[in-house]
């Protein structure tokens, strides 16, 4: 299982159905249905935290400050920094695991020795984005909702990236790509986080394990004949990375050659010393990666 190495950010403990997580100097309480253990919660912090989410039994919740704390407030993840709040649905604004992603795009950016052109689809508040443009690499950015285009570019500005060759897109994904499958326009790199639910262009309700074939077959005709990467992420308990990985075999391999490869990501949990597992990755990278 493949962890993110945080400064920042730290699942302190886990247990009950709850993480007991730090981000800077504010400690959180926040549900996670992973955590079926119910451990002793000798941490002290389980006491002291700023706020906590409560799921409400007719669903969302709400949030409960035991302590004041700012609206937003800033954390770094080695050059990059993030705006962090309590958002109405439990999240904070990045998912911190997430950065064993960031890292790999960064890294095959950089080795590539050549521009690179990346398309981050579902692209939230911009985290991959903002790894890829400190590699060297122009973005496209795309997300339906314009609140979180608008967080992703406070990001760069927060980030000192705000003046890289960026394109914010506020779109639905499946529209724009099948726009630019029509003008010609191909990318290097594809970062793909598709939501478990969703919407199509018609407005009908989607699973994902049903519509993904069908997404990432939309997206090979826009990669380029030297792509370097492909990485599919997922929050989806029916799809394993397993599966994602051989999807990503049978789409890419037959035509740009190069590996593919799939992992459970995690976060370490100091409490225990154990990982807790947080979601899926499948990648495909080109041969000479």
């Amino acid at each position: 299982m493949r962890e993110a190495q945080w400064k920042d950010y730290e699942l302190i403990d886990c247990s009950d159905g709850e993480r007991l997580e730090r981000w800077g100097d504010i400690v959180l309480i926040r549900p996670d249905p992973q955590i079926i253990w119910k451990t002793e919660r000798k941490n002290p912090l389980w006491n002291r935290a700023h706020a906590r989410y409560n799921r409400s039994p007719g669903g969302g919740g709400a949030w409960q400050y035991y302590k004041k704390i700012p609206p937003q407030w800033k954390v770094k993840y080695n050059e990059l920094t993030f705006g962090i709040k309590p958002m109405g649905f439990k999240h904070t604004g990045i998912f911190p695991e997430q950065a064993v992603n960031w890292d790999f795009a960064e890294e095959k950016i950089k080795i590539a020795g050549r521009p690179l052109k990346i398309l981050n689809m579902f692209a939230y508040t911009g985290a991959a984005t903002l790894a890829c443009l400190s590699a060297g690499a122009s973005v496209c950015h795309v997300d339906a909702s314009k609140g979180m285009v608008q967080w992703a570019k406070e990001n760069a500005q927060l980030s000192g990236l705000a003046d890289k060759p960026v394109r914010w897109i506020v779109d639905d994904c499946v529209k724009f790509v099948r726009r630019e499958q029509r003008r010609g326009n191909k990318y290097d790199g594809i970062i793909m986080d598709p939501p478990s639910y969703g919407r199509g262009p018609g407005g009908e309700v989607w699973k994902l394990e049903e519509q993904l074939f069908s997404l990432v077959e939309l997206c090979v005709p826009i990669l380029s004949d030297n792509a370097v990467f492909f990485i599919l992420n997922s929050y989806t308990t029916g799809l394993s990375p397993s599966v994602m990985e051989y999807l990503l075999g049978v789409m890419l391999k037959k035509r740009f050659g190069g590996k593919v490869s799939s992992s459970e990501i995690g976060l370490h949990v100091t409490q225990s010393g154990l990982t807790l597992p947080c979601g899926s990755t499948a990648i495909w990278q080109c041969g000479n990666a």
